[in-house]
């Protein structure tokens, strides 16, 4: 169980130190402290992190001296598109942001409460509920609003800061010792709390991380993969800084005056683009990892063109054989640390054994070169590392289950069951056919290949066998094998 009301003070690195090299020091809310020592840390303890301090870590950017009031609201109001995501200017200045919240009745008001005076720092605290409430109503004039309840409220300043890094290790120092701190979300990055991208971002953070740690300590891959997370994050949120920069400008703008366009400001238009454009970033897809030891060059994208590589992994209907259930092939993939492999079945029967789709199961299940064989450890289910699944070209109905390669029906478990739900076809009958809306090349068809994290690694020719054994070689460690007698 984990432990509560504990707050850390202070985070050192023993040179030396063993398998548990970091000395942590916690303070309880009583005031005893306590120190343990641990493998790796992780600091996800906000903007004034004491992780990131303990390691010398600076923040670089910007406090912009504006304040917004973010409020989550139950109210009563005539304006009619209270339950849409508006942005609305007010005709004597001001802003407001409204995002419905879940339920049907709850609102967020992100209110723009005008700029600061740089040297007054108690200036955000003199800020109250009533006075953002009053900042609201005014900018929705003569429309009304009037609130019942408010489930929370606070006040921010904007500004876009961001760490020099994003681990323990400086950057003279890469590649030379393992990072055993790390920090995420607001402990290495902080800007506007608009529309849920900061929260998406922070949360990206935790799932790159979180399974490379899981893969470490597993010894499923080597601790370089550790270095990794710095590399990949650090440029994700300066793309996300630079953006809200611009966001925070726009969205502080005064409207356009149609009849006096020469006094300035920004039009309905342009902010409504803007704002539709940080959607990519509350969606994940604004996100790209550039080619290195996680993310493959494209050289091969044509194969796959609708799944770019480095970026998130995009579903599309299809239909399950083995029951006909309609389900996004996205949708099946779970956080449980393993990888994806997405085998497109090129042309030809695929019921023969010298189609491609069975010599790529062959290859997989049998060539000492396969990664499956590898990498999984004896015992394991067969796709206890790499969950394989097949899509194939021919509609549900024409494909028979008993004459599709048996690597497609790992046998799993204590009594060895048979998991069926490892092929698919394509959602003929909706008018959606996978190939087509992802690019697939039909002939040769095509791998791709899944981070755990659920970004596309790789796209390769179906096959590609030996490219693709190449690539997972410098990211997992080889299974062991059991001792011979």
């Amino acid at each position: 169980m984990p432990d509560y009301g504990l707050e850390a003070t202070d985070v050192e690195v023993l040179p030396g130190g063993g398998d548990h090299p970091v000395k942590v020091t916690l303070r309880r809310e009583g005031g005893d402290t306590a120190v343990v020592r641990a493998k790796y840390v992780v600091g996800c303890d906000g903007a004034r992190s004491a992780v990131r301090k303990s390691l010398g870590i600076e923040l670089h950017g910007d406090a912009r001296n504006h304040a917004w009031g973010v409020m989550d609201v139950l109210a009563v109001t005539d304006f009619p598109d209270i339950r849409l995501k508006s942005v609305i200017q007010g005709p004597s200045g001001g802003n407001i942001l409204i995002i419905p919240r879940e339920g049907g009745y709850l609102v967020r008001f992100y209110v723009d409460l005008g700029d600061l005076e740089p040297g007054d720092r108690e200036a955000r605290k003199r800020f109250t509920r009533e006075s953002i409430v009053e900042a609201a109503q005014k900018v929705l004039h003569p429309y009304t609003l009037e609130v019942k309840d408010t489930a929370w409220w606070s006040v921010y300043e904007v500004g876009q800061r961001i760490a020099d890094r994003f681990d323990d290790v400086p950057d003279a120092e890469r590649g030379t010792r393992t990072p055993r701190v790390f920090i995420a979300g607001d402990a290495c990055h902080t800007h506007s709390a608009k529309a849920g991208q900061g929260m998406n971002v922070s949360m990206q953070d935790g799932f790159n991380l979180g399974w490379k740690l899981a893969a470490v300590l597993e010894g499923r891959s080597p601790e370089s993969l550790l270095d990794t997370y710095a590399g990949e994050r650090r440029a994700i949120a300066q793309e996300l800084i630079d953006f809200d920069l611009r966001f925070s400008t726009m969205m502080a703008a005064r409207p356009k005056d149609p009849e006096h366009p020469e006094a300035g400001g920004v039009d309905a238009a342009e902010k409504q683009r803007i704002f539709t454009e940080a959607g990519r970033f509350t969606a994940g897809f604004a996100t790209e990892y550039a080619p290195g030891t996680l993310t493959g060059s494209g050289e091969h994208q044509s194969a796959a063109a609708g799944f770019p590589v480095g970026q998130r992994f995009y579903s599309a209907p299809v239909v399950r054989v083995a029951d006909a259930k309609e389900i996004g092939l996205g949708h099946v993939a779970r956080a449980d640390g393993r990888w994806r492999i997405y085998a497109f079945a090129g042309a030809g029967d695929p019921h023969s054994a010298e189609s491609g789709i069975a010599r790529f199961c062959r290859f997989l299940a049998e060539s000492p070169e396969s990664p499956v064989r590898r990498f999984t450890p004896d015992g394991a289910d067969p796709d206890a590392v790499f969950d394989v699944r097949a899509v194939f070209q021919q509609g549900h109905r024409d494909l028979a289950v008993e004459k599709l390669p048996g690597f497609l029906k790992p046998r799993k478990g204590r009594f060895g069951l048979v998991d069926y739900e490892k092929m698919f076809a394509p959602d003929l009958k909706a008018g959606r056919d996978i190939f087509d809306e992802r690019g697939i090349d039909r002939e040769r068809g095509a791998i791709v290949v899944v981070r755990p994290d659920q970004y596309v690694a790789q796209v390769l020719p179906l096959d590609a066998h030996a490219e693709l054994a190449g690539f997972f070689s410098g990211i997992l460690l080889p299974a062991p094998q059991p001792a011979r007698v």
